[in-house]
């Protein structure tokens, strides 16, 4: 099974990637190898994940120099490469064609007629879990590839023999403009990613330009609840499937939604209005009642049963970082949440105020100087079902610090909107009042997209040597 473009060329065998540690390349590098291309990649640091490459017979080489291309008739590179990345500037002088993750990806998704991209500002890597989770139930056999780890599958990636290939697209940088997909999902469009969009229409633009790549007989699901997302398909001409919480009117709906003990739902599934089943999930949150219709909606479209669907998703306790519970000391529970935008911290913390507990502790550390500069207001107000509210300095990830804008600001929005909120740079300081201050039935949460579950460990850490102590 060849793929369409560059790779289809004949022309490549071996395909050297700068950066092949990430999650995404990592996946990536798997499905060439298992193509029969000869892989070989270079990261900055060693990792669990290179080993496993190693292990399955890719070459990895720490450190970018340019001899690691030599030989190499594709490069291909992350978006955290610089221009004057050594590897790269090697491969330009040498004339080997170069391209970017997301192209590659995109490449890949050729050889699938049936391909399912889920797009969205929110929850992308739990609805692309849960599609693959109903095809594997219904036997299909899908090739998968999400931005998270998934025990199900074992990682980040599935290599299926089927016509069938699931994946995330994120429109950061308008990567998902470089993908063709059969069926498209958009879950929501929220303002995000302000160092490359505007605004908000700047955003549904772009989504809209990724709906235009589905072709006229390909399908897309849409969140029929959010109007942005409706908007962004003004003139689209493919046939169009809405899911939603809010209005019955929509393809597939929900009803009679209840919530347990732990803040997962059951709700009554309508198709067309008229009632089908009950569905329970074993994730907590309103959003996943959402995101469940919307990977019932893209399932369907691929031949899945709702028995299937229905079966799969009792079975999806999430993915790593997502609400995932780390551990239980003396009655305290810790959950981490990769939650970084106001939204999605306001749905987490909505799911864990129907968690039973006695207080909620939210450990959060911002992403991004940007991000917080311009979403400093929503963000100050999107702890309303947190008790207790604690930053720690703001993630740079690929941005440089300015000095226009730090945690302690943020701290201080929030203390003026009623809530208690303090900001303690390092992590000891925060585990040191976490360990005076909790008590058995608090739920201590961390979230944000960085390194912030480290703290998560060392509080468990922490009461596990006072226990012994």
């Amino acid at each position: 099974m060849k793929t369409g473009g560059l790779l289809s060329s004949g022309n490549i065998r071996r395909v050297h990637m700068t950066g092949i540690g990430g999650i995404s390349m990592s996946g990536l590098a798997e499905i060439l190898a298992c193509q029969g291309y000869i892989v070989t990649g270079s990261d900055e640091k060693p990792s669990p994940v290179l080993q496993k490459l190693e292990k399955a017979g890719i070459r990895v080489t720490i450190g970018h120099y340019a001899e690691n291309v030599a030989g190499a008739d594709l490069l291909v590179y992350t978006a955290a490469v610089r221009p004057d990345n050594a590897e790269l500037v090697a491969a330009s002088m040498a004339g080997i064609p170069c391209i970017d993750r997301a192209t590659l990806l995109g490449e890949i998704m050729k050889q699938y007629p049936m391909s399912f991209a889920v797009s969205g500002t929110h929850g992308k890597t739990t609805t692309t879990s849960m599609i693959s989770l109903i095809m594997l139930e219904e036997g299909l056999d899908p090739t998968v590839h999400i931005g998270g780890v998934l025990a199900a599958i074992g990682g980040s990636t599935r290599i299926g023999s089927s016509e069938f290939f699931v994946t995330e697209a994120c429109e950061y940088t308008g990567s998902f403009l470089k993908f063709y997909p059969r069926v498209a999902v958009i879950l929501n469009v929220d303002y995000d990613h302000v160092d490359c969009f505007r605004n908000l229409d700047d955003v549904r633009q772009a989504f809209h330009s990724f709906a235009e790549h589905v072709p006229e007989d390909g399908h897309i699901i849409v969140n029929g609840d959010d109007e942005t997302a409706v908007g962004a398909l003004s003139g689209i001409s493919c046939e169009i499937t809405t899911f939603g919480i809010k209005d019955a009117h929509n393809t597939w709906s929900a009803s009679d939604i209840e919530f347990d003990d732990m803040g997962c739902a059951s709700y009554t599934l309508l198709h067309m209005g008229k009632p089908v089943t009950v569905i329970k999930l074993k994730v907590p949150g309103l959003h996943n009642v959402s995101n469940s219709l919307a990977a019932i909606a893209a399932s369907s479209l691929a031949g899945c049963s709702i028995s299937s669907a229905s079966k799969a998703l009792l079975k999806f306790t999430g993915t790593c970082r997502r609400f995932e519970i780390k551990g239980v000391s003396d009655g305290v529970t810790v959950v981490d949440d990769y939650a970084h935008h106001p939204s999605e911290i306001a749905a987490t913390l909505k799911a864990a105020s129907r968690y039973s507990h006695s207080r909620i502790w939210c450990v959060f550390q911002p992403h991004t100087y940007s991000r917080t500069k311009s979403l400093m207001d929503d963000f100050s107000k999107s702890f309303d079902d947190a008790d207790f509210v604690i930053l720690t300095d703001i993630y740079a990830a690929r941005e440089t610090d300015t000095g226009e804008v730090n945690s302690s600001m943020l701290a201080e929005k929030i203390a003026l909107n009623g809530k208690t909120a303090v900001y303690i740079k390092d992590f000891e300081g925060i585990v040191e009042l976490l360990d005076k201050n909790v008590k058995s039935g608090d739920l201590v949460i961390t979230m944000g997209a960085g390194d912030v579950y480290r703290i998560g460990d060392m509080f468990l850490e922490s009461r596990k040597k006072l226990a012994v102590s």
